[in-house]
């Protein structure tokens, strides 16, 4: 599985109401891929599925997002491992002529050189995204299943920052890389990227067979996170770990920051954005989830149009509206800033309304209200 762009990467949006119209569409246009990497989401196979959207029925997705209206919703292209649609250039051609900004998350194999850069580069693609596990080629290859997705993987990050393309890495927090992410910090920082996304491991699809961070370690690295953020030379953020935001929050109040400087930061700009919230995900067969971790759909786009879904199905009508959360994160008084991880809620309780266990905080009984800064 390509890693999957943060929902803040694309090109800036005027403020938007993610009730409405979500930041970002993730489209899994094909299962197809030649990695077998160890925490894939979609269970990539090497061959696509046979229900695969075909190219007539993707046409008809793209038709569908412009009733969202403006702002259009950025599109991230992802997989499995889109440079195996062959159709792919048409239809980022097609996207760009519907005005949808795109972004693509390709797989690190030998199909990913620098003409096809040049060539996404030169049919409007605004981000790349990328992901690098660890810090050295063993270790990496060892997580992605194939040797040489390390090497290949750098350089794509050399050819992208020769082409001036933006650039995204993403990188695996669980407990088998938590060690080597300041090591993978350091390769980074003299690249010219964009943003460094560490997502929180899910366990769903071949994920299972890692193991995500305890509660309390997590905590750690997102102060950690929080540290090197102050420094880097890129943005830092994480993904599937909302409750970075309310750790950031803490340690800027305590710093003495005022509420327009807290307001103004990096980690808060992504603030009320989660599962379902400001993103959604279309399948490579069509069906229509809160998120390619929360793989629960709410509907097709071969006989259903996609905002109907994201602002009327009750799946993500309670989405919406962080007062329908259960337990802790019911009644915290982040859950408009934060509102925890609805996938990893939904893997550990068998309800996306559930309580994320990756947070550590114990709100006051029955506090009410969102948080402002």
């Amino acid at each position: 599985m390509s890693g999957s762009l943060h929902p803040n990467s694309g090109p800036h949006h005027a403020p938007r109401d993610y009730a409405r119209t979500p930041l970002n569409i993730y489209w899994e246009m094909t299962q197809a891929c030649a990695l077998a990497c160890r925490h894939c989401r979609a269970e990539a196979m090497p061959t696509a599925h046979p229900n695969e959207l075909n190219f007539e029925e993707s046409l008809a997705f793209l038709d569908q997002i412009g009733d969202f209206g403006d702002p259009l919703p950025h599109l991230i292209l992802t997989g499995g491992d889109p440079l195996n649609r062959p159709d792919l250039f048409i239809l980022i051609e097609e996207a760009r002529r519907r005005g949808i900004g795109v972004s693509i998350t390709p797989a690190a194999t030998a199909a990913l050189t620098l003409d096809v850069l040049q060539r996404l580069k030169d049919a409007g693609v605004e981000g790349l995204g990328l992901s690098l596990d660890c810090s050295t080629a063993a270790a990496h290859d060892a997580i992605r299943g194939v040797p040489g997705t390390f090497d290949r993987t750098m350089q794509a990050i050399r050819w992208g920052e020769s082409l001036g393309l933006p650039i995204q890495v993403n990188t695996l927090a669980a407990a088998e890389t938590a060690h080597d992410i300041p090591a993978v910090y350091e390769l980074l920082k003299p690249h010219d990227i964009a943003r460094w996304s560490l997502f929180f491991l899910i366990s769903v699809g071949r994920g299972k067979v890692l193991q995500p961070l305890s509660a309390e370690d997590s905590e750690r690295l997102m102060t950690w996170i929080f540290e090197t953020s102050r420094q880097a030379p890129f943005i830092v953020a994480t993904t599937e770990a909302p409750s970075y935001r309310r750790v950031a929050l803490e340690r800027m109040r305590e710093e003495g920051l005022t509420g327009e400087q807290i307001k103004r930061s990096a980690p808060l700009r992504g603030a009320g954005i989660r599962d379902g919230h400001g993103i959604m995900f279309v399948s490579n067969t069509g069906e229509i989830c809160p998120a390619g971790f929360l793989p629960i759909s709410a509907g097709n786009v071969r006989s259903q149009r996609v905002a109907e879904v994201y602002r009327e199905a009750p799946l993500f009508k309670s989405l919406h509206d962080p007062r329908q959360f259960e337990d802790r994160c019911g009644y915290c008084e982040y859950n408009a800033l934060c509102g925890g991880s609805r996938a990893r809620a939904y893997e550990a309780t068998g309800s996306p309304l559930g309580t994320d266990p990756l947070c550590t905080y114990i709100p006051p009984p029955k506090s009410h209200g969102p948080h402002t800064a």
